[in-house]
């Protein structure tokens, strides 16, 4: 064993990170969970008002924060973001592709432009993300990629139709593993997150219609401990893949659903 604690390998003091998505829901929790460990946020989402929201949350909790917006299906708008964070704090050492969006749809009934737009946010962009960020990363010989996947791209959740979503996720999940074994000489690590039903904003909205309120019993009686993730539950996984003890992790995703995916 080295010469470090197990919390001092947790800590992320000097690290520079980056969450898309970080303007709300799932996001927003892991901008503040990587203030909290000890690292600079950038805060970046294609709504900067609520990036914005984000970064004044950290910053007036005395941590260091940037907002940026980001079309994360953008080519430029991708290397933009990248270099705004070199530039800010020269480096980058963590990033959390986290941005995505769902659509429930019978399958038949899907439009190709409804189909291309979940994959292009869900999965192409996550690829696109890592590129650029692996750029970065490979220069200075070490970084943490961790892609936010879902439970969806494991298994079938149901009642809900969303083919589009779970084939996304599940790209997702074998984007991760195909980068990780390619970029592991360049030290960089990727892995990635997948969390099941999660009460975000979005959804707790969402619970609020008919429809949403038909879903939430058939959801919880499929879940062992019997109800919905916070955000809160996914920040430890997220430390931990961001963070110097997992450097010998890579490739690899944590399933965080509550046991929905044992049955």
């Amino acid at each position: 064993m080295g010469n470090k604690t197990i919390l001092e390998r947790l800590s992320l003091d000097g690290r520079t990170s980056l969450v898309t998505g970080g303007g709300s829901g799932i996001g927003r929790s892991f901008c503040h969970a990587l203030g909290e460990a000890g690292a600079k946020v950038a805060v970046v989402d294609i709504d900067l008002s609520a990036a914005e929201t984000v970064r004044d949350e950290l910053l007036t909790r005395g941590m260091q924060a940037v907002a940026i917006r980001t079309d994360v299906t953008s080519e430029s708008d991708v290397t933009a973001m990248v270099e705004r964070v070199v530039d800010k704090w020269g480096s980058l050492t963590i990033a959390m592709n986290n941005a995505g969006i769902g659509i429930w749809r019978d399958s038949i009934d899907m439009t190709m432009e409804e189909w291309q737009n979940v994959i292009n946010i869900n999965l192409s962009a996550v690829y696109l993300c890592a590129r650029e960020e692996a750029k970065v990363m490979a220069n200075s010989g070490y970084g943490k990629i961790v892609n936010t996947a879902s439970m969806s791209g494991h298994i079938v959740n149901t009642p809900q139709n969303q083919a589009a979503y779970n084939t996304s996720k599940a790209g997702v999940l074998h984007l991760t593993k195909s980068l990780a074994a390619e970029w592991a000489a360049k030290g960089i690590r990727v892995n990635s997150i997948s969390p099941g039903y999660t009460k975000t904003l979005l959804v707790e909205k969402l619970l609020e219609t008919p429809e949403g309120q038909s879903m939430l019993p058939k959801w919880l009686e499929k879940i062992p401990m019997n109800r919905m993730a916070t955000p809160e539950d996914l920040q430890g996984a997220a430390i931990y893949l961001s963070s110097e003890a997992s450097d010998y992790t890579t490739g690899s995703d944590i399933i965080i659903d509550g046991g929905y995916c044992t049955w």
